[in-house]
């Protein structure tokens, strides 16, 4: 799975609250992500989904 989080990222915080195994939030304050592991990848599909700005892309 390729997880990317874009630059119209705002730090909302949805996608680690969402799936914590793959986002996090960084010190910048903006979500990064932090697997890419397969077994994840419904969560990401899940918060790519919800992401207010679209911020999330996810390649199964």
């Amino acid at each position: 799975m390729k997880v990317k989080v874009t630059d119209g990222c705002i730090g909302c915080g949805l996608c680690q609250g969402v799936c914590p195994q793959v986002f996090e939030m960084g010190e910048d304050g903006l979500s990064h992500v932090v697997c890419t592991d397969d077994a994840f990848a419904e969560g990401a599909l899940q918060c790519a989904a919800m992401c207010p700005v679209d911020a999330i892309e996810v390649e199964v």
